[in-house]
């Protein structure tokens, strides 16, 4: 079992950057893959970034040059850093953790990220 915790949400300005935190506890085992995805009012949830186990990356074309994904194994913590942040970058941004192992995903509760004037 997995446990995933997110934080680093908040209110930021547009053009402004935040770096969203993801630590994962449990059994690790291997990972397969990690990333993030958000899920505005009203729309379905999209992937925004994945990486996987052997460090390769994966952007949405929206966020594509402006976020950055990341993994610190020693921390067991996964990131996101978010540069040049728009108002359509506002949802509910949420870790994604699959092993190996496994034939599902776990998922953290989410951090929730608005960008407004």
């Amino acid at each position: 079992q997995v446990r995933l915790v997110e934080s680093g949400g908040g209110l930021v300005q547009p053009g402004g950057s935040l770096r969203l935190s993801c630590a994962y506890s449990g059994t690790i085992v291997s990972i397969k893959t990690m990333g993030w995805y958000r899920q505005a009012p009203g729309k379905q949830r999209e992937l925004v970034a994945t990486i996987s186990s052997g460090r390769s990356t994966h952007y949405a074309d929206s966020v594509k040059g402006r976020f950055t994904i990341s993994r610190d194994s020693a921390k067991n913590t996964l990131y996101l850093q978010m540069d040049s942040l728009k108002p359509e970058d506002t949802a509910a941004y949420y870790c994604q953790y699959r092993g190996r192992y496994d034939s599902y995903d776990y998922w953290g509760q989410g951090t929730q990220v608005t960008v407004s004037s």
